[in-house]
């Protein structure tokens, strides 16, 4: 589709249109051309159903009679109806916009659509509403922090704003509804503070500062696979048009909202940076085609990004957009899959340029991301491959092409530190259709037997993926749920599990499946810290002010007497709404659950979200100021997170002090095989700090007494090799009894295939007879009840008098000779 130059004739066009219109239609009072640069058009249908267009887009311009330099300035977003946790979203712009011209800023690209964009003078990657939200043009690249039109307006650094459909935030009224067909568009370059007396609904009509329209711009080159691939992750020929592209298809993606098709050049090049396939997207429509044809390809020359590619700190996918081809050929042979042995893939993970490893030469004999960057989109293949990432929601699996590397003994494959990646560990997902052959269902420990393979490219989640079009079978490796011992009489068992965003609105089954591996697989533990308990309605009653949650542990304690355990009682504190972060609406917080029949909890009254707990001393002995009581709440270390709960226990006669835990999530922090190297991990300020706190609160208990049994348990969001923990071990007041078992043990997670330990259990030096167990019963598995394990901790607390303990003591050996005493 040819559109016309919006140049000098279309402004006067605009012009006469206008006096025309004015004959009709008075202009509200004031109404004049603006002298800076404004919104001109809006359109967020990009590649929705019945969309031509591929891509949503933001169209600049100025009717004065100067440049508009656009440095430091930003195109922002916000939904049309703000919540308290919506935020502007922007993408920063470069150079300028000119009189009688138009600036272009490309935003989020959906899956439909068969027409490009012409080239952007800006790219974002924003999902713009379709039929209603609110942009603005700001100077400044900062986001807004405004939810109002009336804070909006008061913002200075607001140019230009536009609210359409039934936006919250917009000038005056907003303007009319787009559609995934229309935009909202400026009649004239004027500004009436009026959205809608400013903008009309109409076929959308992008043109960038160059004066070209979709389907317009320069003549397409020629080009080769492994021409458009280059030698570096961006291509060198991204956002241009290419024709005579040959190859045979290898694959087809036949279904979901990324359809297109795989071919490979069986004439490649001698450099082994170059890779020789080349993904063809499609949109929404199924191409014709199957593995064997011989074609010859055009289209657009594209870097995917999942995200904001400004901003995103995931590598990109090379591939041909708004294609044609003809198949010169039919029954072609298609190349073999290259064999991922132990030895193809480099154990050197990445470069580590301390940035952007994008421009940097392709090493792919050296470095794993390096390796699979030069086969992208190229088929591969795996036989007799061990899963050590069991099958997800998502319909996918991780196996390792390194059997050898860090294998624990269950069949996964151990992350053991930041310099040890994992280099062998590849994810699965399938191009069959799940109506022919459902995706198998596969735990940690099973073989992916015989050949699995497809062409392989990189997915934000995950990392590179071999998307197979020939998947092996699951052989059942006969992996089975770890049961621990019962404590013994004269031993305290203290256990953590986070049990995964329960609330009382969950299903009765899940409540069931926890229960049992509280009774059975613990053991029915003295004591349970539990993590992500949610308010009573749990994420459907989002800020409406309920914080209780004494229906979701009701019926847990429920199921757990239904599952032959012990009436557990609890304790916890209800937070203030909406402010410790977690599933949106959640009110997520730790709990404490415990056995009276074993033990008794000391209550102490004034605890509650914001009051912090105190250490005392009374004779010679620490205690609690309250109890339960949330350890220093409002200090900025807990901003939108949980507060740690301590509480104060007895047993047979000794205290004990057990603080429950659910530090800050990783959120935000770049991936492990993403385009930053090495990746920042911006969320682990916020949980040393965390540790910091915690760690001071209990310095304060050991000071007050040397010989506190203390207990430190819960999810702590990190490795044991990180500086989190390592803050609260330091100087050895605590010691954290992952590091007491062998490396390939440490793990209670599993994350893109690889086993690794978020959570802890961790103890002052006081309590004797220390035996500790990480419970394997759901992160390895394909059915899980939580995506955490459990851990268990059995001692005997000490009392502070030598012969009250050895008498103990005594009594234990009896038990273990002749049975209970209990």
């Amino acid at each position: 589709m040819n559109l016309p130059y919006r140049g000098a004739a279309a402004t006067t066009m605009a012009l006469a249109l206008a006096l025309a219109l004015a004959l009709t239609v008075a202009p509200p009072a004031g109404a004049a051309p603006s002298d800076d640069a404004l919104i001109a058009e809006v359109y967020g249908g990009g590649g929705n159903s019945g969309a031509t267009l591929t891509t949503d887009f933001v169209e600049l311009a100025t009717a004065g009679a100067e440049p508009v330099d656009l440095a430091g300035w930003s195109v922002q977003y916000l939904p049309a109806s703000p919540s308290a946790s919506s935020r502007w979203q922007a993408t920063p712009l470069t150079g300028s916009v000119w009189p009688g011209s138009r600036y272009l800023v490309a935003q989020g690209r959906g899956a439909g659509g068969t027409v490009d964009l012409p080239a952007a003078d800006a790219t974002g990657g924003i999902a713009m509403g379709a039929t209603a939200g609110t942009v603005a043009l700001v100077r400044d690249t900062a986001p807004l922090t405004c939810r109002t039109a009336a804070d909006c307006a008061a913002d200075e650094r607001v140019v230009d704003l536009v609210g359409y459909g039934n936006a919250v935030v917009r000038e005056g009224t907003p303007a009319p509804a787009a559609s995934n067909t229309t935009s909202v568009a400026r009649g004239q370059l004027t500004d009436t503070d009026s959205n809608v007396a400013d903008f009309t609904a109409g076929a959308p009509t992008p043109t960038n500062a160059a004066g070209e329209a979709p389907g317009e711009g320069p003549e397409p080159v020629a080009a080769r696979v492994h021409d458009i691939q280059g030698t570096t992750r961006v291509s060198p020929l991204n956002g241009q048009r290419v024709a005579g592209v040959t190859g045979v298809v290898t694959a087809v993606r036949s279904f979901g909202s990324a359809r297109g098709f795989w071919l490979q050049d069986p004439e490649p090049d001698a450099d082994p940076r170059t890779s020789e396939g080349l993904f063809v997207f499609t949109g929404s429509t199924t191409p014709p085609l199957t593995p064997g044809d011989a074609v010859s390809v055009s289209g657009t020359v594209g870097e995917y990004y999942p995200d904001n590619p400004a901003h995103s700190a995931y590598q990109s996918l090379t591939q041909l957009a708004s294609p044609e081809w003809t198949v010169t050929g039919r029954g072609r042979p298609v190349p073999e899959p290259l064999g991922l042995t132990p030895d193809a893939v480099p154990g050197e993970y990445a470069p580590q340029p301390d940035g952007n490893i994008e421009p940097l030469p392709l090493e792919p004999d050296r470095y794993a991301l390096d390796f699979w960057e030069a086969h992208e989109s190229e088929l591969v293949g795996v036989r007799d491959a061990r899963v050590v990432g069991p099958t997800t929601e998502y319909h996918e699996l991780y196996v390792t092409t390194k059997p050898d590397e860090w294998a624990s003994a269950r069949g996964g494959t151990v992350y053991t530190g930041y310099d040890r990646p994992n280099t062998g560990v590849l994810k699965v997902e399938s191009l069959i259709p799940f109506g022919q052959r459902p995706f198998p269902k596969a735990n940690t420990g099973d073989t992916l037997a015989g050949a699995t393979s497809g062409p392989v490219e990189y997915d934000r989640f995950g990392g590179y993926t071999l998307f197979a079009s020939v998947l092996g079978e699951v052989r059942d490796n006969g992996l089975t749920r770890e049961v621990t011992r019962r404590q013994r009489g004269g031993e305290l068992a203290v256990a953590t599990y986070n049990v995964e965003n329960l609330s009382a609105v969950n299903e009765q089954a899940k409540f069931d499946e926890l229960a049992r591996g509280i009774v059975h697989h613990l053991a029915a533990p003295d004591i349970v810290t539990l993590e992500e308990i949610q308010d009573d309605n749990g994420p459907e009653g989002h800020g409406d002010g309920v914080v209780s949650t004494e229906r979701t542990l009701a019926r847990f304690v429920d199921a757990i007497v239904a599952a032959g355990g012990p009436r557990y009682e609890w304790r916890q504190i209800d937070p203030v709404d909406l402010a410790d972060g977690g599933q949106p609406g959640g009110n997520i917080r730790v709990a404490f659950l415990f056995d009276p029949k074993r033990v008794s909890f000391v209550d102490r009254p004034g605890g509650d979200a914001t009051t912090p707990v105190r250490v005392e001393r009374s004779r010679g002995k620490a205690r609690l100021s309250i109890s339960p009581g949330r350890v220093d709440p409002t200090d900025p270390a807990w901003e939108d997170s949980r507060k740690p709960l301590a509480g104060e226990f007895v047993f047979r006669g000794r205290t004990v002090f057990v603080v429950a835990n659910h530090f800050a999530s990783k959120g935000g922090d770049q991936p492990l095989h993403g385009r930053f190297q090495p990746p920042t991990r911006g969320s682990e300020t916020q949980r040393i700090a965390q540790a910091r706190v915690l760690r001071a609160f209990v310095d304060e208990l050991l000071a007050a007494d040397r010989g506190a049994n203390v207990v430190v348990a819960g999810d702590i969001n990190d490795y044991a090799f990180s500086p989190t923990v390592r803050t609260l071990t330091e100087g050895g007041a605590l010691t954290a009894l992952i590091d007491t078992l062998p490396e390939t043990e440490r793990y209670s997670y599993v994350f893109e295939g690889r086993s690794q330990v978020l959570d802890h259990v961790l103890i002052s030096r006081a309590p004797r007879g220390v035996d500790y167990d990480v419970v394997h019963l759901n992160a390895e598995f394909a059915e899980q009840a939580s995506d955490h394990d459990p851990q268990v901790v059995r001692f005997r607390p000490a009392s502070g008098n030598p012969a009250l303990d050895a008498a103990y003591d005594l009594l234990d050996l009896l038990e273990r000779l002749f049975g209970s005493w209990r």
